[in-house]
């Protein structure tokens, strides 16, 4: 051994941290000698495949795969859409009926009676006076104009069970 290397083999056991004396023996083990390496067999030569060419484009397949997927999607929405829990749901104005004094009839709600009543042309006089606006097809709020043009007509029916 060189100096320098027993120099450096007592630094290491310096900064070894120092130990307690064991109480105990350590048994001795036996170590079995190793067997004989095999030889290394020589490497096998290498067979170079081809090399594997990419298919050409097809823009038919790619077609057909974008439907699929496509379809796979719309289905998944239509699941989700389908499971989610509706806001509110509609319902049908059934409390409140009007019924015409002078015909006797009784319509099931106040829109209905301003739409049926000018469909019918019992409202020809108060479109051409313009009480329903220039538009009456598309007045949303035709029934109020009704009440007020003639108030005694019309009488709103309440259910009873309220």
């Amino acid at each position: 051994m060189s100096k320098k290397s027993k120099k450096v083999i007592e630094l290491m056991k310096q900064d070894e941290p120092k130990q307690e004396p064991m109480k105990q023996e350590e048994p001795t083990v036996q170590v079995k000698p190793k067997a004989k390496a095999k030889p290394v067999a020589a490497p096998e030569p290498v067979i170079e495949q081809p090399a594997v060419e990419p298919e050409p484009f097809d823009m038919q397949k790619e077609i057909l795969f974008m439907k699929a997927v496509i379809l796979d999607l719309s289905a998944q929405m239509a699941e989700l859409i389908a499971s989610r829990k509706p806001l509110r749901r509609p319902t049908a104005n059934g409390k409140v009926q009007i019924k015409d004094n002078w015909t006797g009839k009784v319509y099931p709600s106040k829109n209905n009676v301003y739409q049926t009543l000018l469909k019918s042309g019992e409202l020809d006089s108060l479109v051409k006076q313009g009480v329903f606006g220039p538009e009456p097809e598309k007045n949303t709020f035709g029934w109020y104009a009704l009440q007020r043009a003639i108030p005694d007509r019309f009488e709103v029916i309440q259910p009873a069970n309220e």
